[in-house]
């Protein structure tokens, strides 16, 4: 194939992926109703001008629920994507066409790149439109932006629990592992409000890494090295981990 038909052929199949994710209720209903539900339940809950470490609340949970969002997309969406397409044999017949394997991916990764960005427009839109929540152009630009990048870690994850050939399955651990690490990152509530333990092991998810950065950008702050650091380690895990699985079991 030559590079125009490559690229035209690329953008086919990211379109594909972007119609097959969205026609899907579970990616509707978990990584854009649900977020947004919660953001209006908790606010309303909490109420709007509490503070959570000189951070107004309805602006702090806007970046949780945002995040709690994309990684949901990014982590279970894709997952069951990549696991119904090893199940049914796509993967395999994918490889006999005259698109390169390097197109296939970059179709997968840009296309859930992009549906992460409508899930983060969306968020944003509902917290300035509806909750009035007042941030600088460049806060809405640098949280949207780290947010965006930061969910490309979670899509390593992803990729690992596609590896389990049963769809099931992988919905349901997908969905475990999201919550959990979701809950215990501190994305439903601030882990402020955790004991001491685990509040440290809060630390150590890669879920309370993304948030942080998002969390001190609209406080007035800035993305720590560490997070920075954090979030590559757990890629370079997850993308080690699905490979090796992936080889050992086309080895099969």
């Amino acid at each position: 194939m030559d590079v125009s038909t490559t690229a035209r052929a690329t953008l086919a199949q990211i379109k594909a992926e972007i119609l097959r994710t969205v026609r899907n209720k579970r990616f509707v209903i978990f990584s854009i109703i649900m977020p947004a539900a919660f953001y209006f339940i908790f606010t309303s809950t909490v109420g709007d001008n509490t503070q959570v470490g000189g951070t107004d609340w309805k602006a702090y949970y806007l970046m949780s629920m945002t995040t709690y969002g994309v990684i949901g997309a990014s982590v279970t969406s894709l997952a069951v994507r990549i696991a119904r397409e090893r199940s049914q044999g796509w993967t395999r017949l994918m490889r006999i066409t005259p698109l390169p394997g390097w197109a296939q991916i970059t179709a997968k990764v840009a296309g859930q790149g992009l549906l992460n960005l409508c899930i983060i427009l969306f968020m944003f839109l509902i917290g300035a439109l509806v909750k009035d929540v007042n941030l600088t152009a460049l806060q809405w630009i640098e949280s949207g932006l780290w947010i965006w990048l930061g969910a490309f870690a979670f899509m390593s994850l992803g990729t690992l629990l596609g590896t389990i050939r049963n769809v099931e399955v992988v919905q349901v651990v997908g969905n475990m592992v999201y919550m959990a690490m979701s809950i215990v990152g501190g994305l439903w509530m601030p882990t402020a409000t955790m004991p001491d333990l685990m509040q440290t092991i809060a630390k150590a998810m890669p879920t309370y890494q993304l948030g942080q950065g998002a969390w001190s950008i609209v406080g007035g702050g800035a993305i720590e090295w560490m997070g920075v650091g954090i979030l590559a380690a757990y890629v370079v895990v997850f993308m080690i981990l699905s490979t090796y699985i992936i080889r050992k079991q086309e080895a099969v």
